[in-house]
């Protein structure tokens, strides 16, 4: 038998699922540790949603395997779901019970056990901002304070695995930054993932980014290593002539793309006047300034600018998503 402490807490292993004639997911894996913090990110129809619904055992795939804990989802669905709180993207609250009513009906759908019930659901509305407004009817709480009640539903029965589908989706500002923080706090203690496609709330919470497109995994890794691993592909250049007369845009492209290192040029802005600017996507793991250096030094131009330039998680997440990239493990 597998060792609890080594085993993962979530795997998917090549899940697909179809809906008809339509393909949601195609041969997805991949693996979560105990502990994590993931964000499963992926344009709308990307196949998020679904994959959340495999895993807490509300759909099943049309192949592959998902386990939670080492148990398969579609085997044994009661024990998974016994591990597993899961807030959907719309919260399933009644709106015309009181807070604290609906969380010991929560109780008692999870087999929580009454012995010391009242203590353990004190501490969790105090630990999820609720105490102020147990005795009020959940039909006329404020949107942030709803997702509050959705997220403690989701706890009562002290889960391993949180899995939380948008849950900052309607919210104003501050109620996101609340919601944010509470979902760190739970992070500290729990296996945790947040499907979204609010990119804000992964930087801010996640320590992992699981990417997916068209129902393929498209990336996986930390925030910093995937825009590190971008920014090392685009070069921003500056040049300007020494001559009288403005250089060529289409020659002074065509002498950069010729460059050792260098994949392709695009034109980009320059800094007004006569200067010309450029886009260089890299070939390969050679850093090509140097080369590019030389290339407008030998063909009197004067460099004006030449960095790396930075790329966010957002241009990150547009590139990967529109078939730019590749799956990384």
């Amino acid at each position: 038998m597998a060792d609890a402490e080594t085993t993962p807490m979530v795997e998917a292993r090549s899940l697909s699922k179809s809906y008809g004639q339509t393909r949601a997911l195609t041969d997805l894996s991949f693996k979560i540790s105990r502990g994590e913090v993931v964000g499963f990110l992926g344009p709308n129809g990307a196949g998020k949603t679904t994959t959340m619904k495999i895993l807490t055992g509300f759909l099943r795939p049309s192949a592959g395997k998902a386990l939670v804990g080492g148990i398969d989802v579609a085997e044994d669905p009661l024990a998974t779901r016994a591990r597993i709180g899961y807030l959907p993207e719309s919260a399933p609250l009644y709106n015309d019970m009181m807070v604290l009513d609906f969380l010991e009906y929560a109780s008692d759908l999870r087999g929580v056990p009454r012995e010391g019930r009242r203590e353990k659901l004190k501490a969790i509305c105090q630990r999820c901002g609720l105490l102020e407004v147990l005795g009020k009817d959940i039909g006329h709480l404020s949107k942030g304070f709803r997702q509050r009640v959705g997220l403690a539903q989701a706890i009562v029965h002290d889960p391993d695995l949180i899995i939380l589908d948008e849950p900052t989706s309607g919210l104003d500002p501050n109620q996101i930054v609340e919601i944010r923080e509470l979902i760190k706090d739970l992070g500290r203690e729990k296996t945790v993932i947040l499907s979204t496609h609010i990119l804000p709330e992964v930087q801010a919470t996640c320590g992992r980014i699981i990417i997916v497109a068209d129902g393929k995994l498209v990336a996986d890794d930390t925030p910093d290593k995937l825009a590190e691993r971008e920014s090392g592909t685009v070069i921003r250049v500056v040049v300007k002539s020494r001559a009288s007369t403005p250089p060529d845009v289409e020659a002074v492209r065509k002498l950069f793309e010729a460059t050792p290192g260098v994949r392709s040029v695009n034109p980009a802005d320059g800094e007004g006047g006569s200067t010309l600017g450029f886009r260089v996507l890299t070939a390969g793991q050679d850093d090509p300034r140097e080369a590019l250096f030389s290339t407008a030094v030998s063909n009197q131009l004067v460099l004006l600018d030449l960095h790396r330039e930075h790329i966010s998680l957002e241009d990150t997440f547009r590139r990967l998503t529109r078939g730019e990239g590749g799956a990384h493990a």
